[in-house]
């Protein structure tokens, strides 16, 4: 039977979701955990890759198993016992043997966030804001970047996708009440490309130290260059905070 994971993860130590020779990943982690506990191969396909350092409040992975649905969450603690504390699966649930973790997504949301005074209880996950960073000139540059457009600009250099045209449904600065001085950037979109998020997110950090006005995110989009855009933001901040499905999305709502 297949079945969706519900994960979080911490990417600090990793280098990312997907596997790489030599190098230590979040799948690779997973992979490694239910051969472990099922002393068999498991293949784990997750909806996408996360960059090095990159967190994930719920990434969505499928995977198939020759165990029937009332003992699929006995694997929970075992596995998460190789794998914590930096990632842990919160949920395994049956699905349609056609569901893809990747392909039936519809929606992914991202969260940056930032932190105006220092404070040692958000720094490990949040990027220290320079004096003065204007969110409301921030939020008016967002803006142009809804919609569906070709998203070159955002994109890292000589990547395999085969078209950077995504659509974005949402692009916001808001304010965490509950922690004064802490911020987060939400962008919601049908697919993201390679570094898009943090290459979107330094671009706006420019127009929120006044190095560029909002209108000028639309030129830096139509130019088509990453070259045109801001820096990539540090990794240890954003986190891929959902993925939708039409027919699985009940995880989210926790």
């Amino acid at each position: 039977m297949r079945y969706f994971l519900d994960i979080s993860f911490r990417g600090a130590a990793y280098h990312g979701w997907q596997i790489q020779p030599g190098d230590v990943s979040v799948q690779g982690a997973l992979e490694d955990a239910f051969a472990m506990v099922l002393r068999r191969e498991i293949a784990v396909t997750g909806a996408g890759r996360t960059d090095a350092g990159v967190n994930a409040r719920r990434m969505v992975a499928h995977l198939d198993l020759d165990i029937a649905p009332d003992k699929a969450p006995g694997l929970i603690r075992p596995v998460n016992a190789i794998c914590r504390p930096d990632v842990v699966i919160n949920a395994i649930t049956p699905v349609a043997d056609d569901a893809h973790a990747r392909f039936d997504a519809t929606q992914r949301t991202y969260r940056y966030f930032a932190h105006t005074s220092d404070n040692p209880f958000v720094y490990p996950l949040s990027w220290r804001t320079p004096p003065g960073l204007d969110f409301d000139a921030m939020n008016a540059a967002a803006k142009h970047i809804l919609g569906t457009q070709d998203f070159t600009s955002f994109a890292k250099l000589h990547a395999d996708t085969k078209t950077n045209i995504c659509t974005v449904t949402h692009a916001q600065w808001h304010r965490v009440e509950a922690c004064p001085g802490l911020w987060y950037f939400e962008i919601s979109a049908d697919r993201f490309l390679r570094n898009m998020v943090r290459a979107v997110v330094g671009t706006l950090v420019m127009v929120g130290t006044g190095k560029i006005t909002p209108d000028g995110v639309a030129d830096i989009i139509a130019a088509k260059s990453r070259s045109a855009a801001g820096t990539s933001m540090p990794a240890h901040a954003l986190f891929l905070w959902d993925v939708n499905y039409p027919f699985y999305n009940q995880a989210s709502k926790q």
